[in-house]
């Protein structure tokens, strides 16, 4: 038996690896859209105290009641829409501007290197101190500064990763050949380099949302984005830490479903870059 005949065994099949592929992505899938349309599901109003404070789970609160007596699940599932929107546009957004400098950075390394050396600058400063430099300079805070503070504390490491993908692209015959042919800058970037960089920035993107629920979650915990009585899962762990003792789902439920979230769509992010074939080895 050669050596390519034995890796095609033993390799999985195109069936089996969809099938696992769609496993793995299908958590993240249902956890993103139940955190969407949580608020429509929830069985309370978000503000209306239906029980006493701290009280255990039963009746009308299956998960119990928060400082002020509202329904806990109610606002677990109304306290996540705005993380994982927040954290999307982040996304999003972090991955298209790292995507545009590691391209450009590749093409041309005079402005790869101004660009790594900016990188380098702020990836010294820690995640929290930037948020709180950024929020409470901002005129009223709220989500936009926190959105923008996540964009430039998560493009530095993007744009690294995307660069360091991009480079051996850019030095590749066919990227050469349209350069000598004459075409634009622009035009290597979009049309040459990006399509090939697909796979790292599907991987980037689930990266980058999974960071950037953190950073939100940060941000809420901390006070400077959603305010009371805004329902916010880092919110709620803040408000309900000191009464964790009479009702501890007040706190544990957030926490779940935060890291819940953020498990969920990096094993679907992980799931969904291409890995790479084994090389046959020869047969002794």
């Amino acid at each position: 038996m050669t050596a390519t005949t034995a890796a095609a065994k033993t390799a999985p099949s195109p069936c089996r690896t969809r099938r696992r592929v769609a496993l793995r992505v299908l958590p993240a899938v249902l956890f993103t859209a139940l955190a969407l349309a949580g608020p429509w599901l929830a069985p309370h109003a978000i503000d209306a105290p239906v029980t006493a404070p701290y009280a255990e789970p039963g009746g009308d609160a299956p998960l119990g009641g928060d400082q002020l007596g509202r329904d806990v699940l109610s606002r677990l599932l109304a306290g996540g829409r705005e993380l994982v929107v927040t954290s999307l546009l982040v996304a999003v957004l972090v991955t298209a501007v790292a995507a545009i400098l590691g391209a450009f950075s590749a093409l041309r390394p005079t402005l790869g290197r101004i660009v790594e050396r900016s990188a380098d600058v702020l990836m010294l400063l820690p995640a929290v101190l930037g948020i709180l430099l950024v929020t409470l300079s901002w005129p009223e805070g709220g989500r936009l500064a926190v959105v923008t503070a996540s964009v430039v504390l998560g493009v530095p490491y993007a744009v690294r990763l995307v660069a360091g993908a991009a480079t051996p692209v850019a030095a590749s015959g066919y990227v050469e050949a349209a350069a000598v042919g004459g075409e634009r800058l622009g035009y290597l970037v979009v049309r040459e380099v990006l399509p090939n960089l697909r796979a790292t920035l599907l991987a980037l993107f689930g990266l980058r949302f999974v960071a950037a629920v953190y950073l939100v979650a940060t941000a809420g915990f901390l006070q400077v984005g959603p305010q009371p009585p805004a329902a916010d899962w880092a919110l709620m762990i803040r408000e309900n830490s000191g009464g964790i003792v009479l009702n501890p789902w007040a706190v544990l439920a957030p926490s779940i479903a935060i890291g819940l979230l953020a498990m969920s769509v990096n094993l679907a992010a992980a799931a969904l870059v291409p890995q790479a074939g084994r090389k046959a080895v020869p047969a002794l």
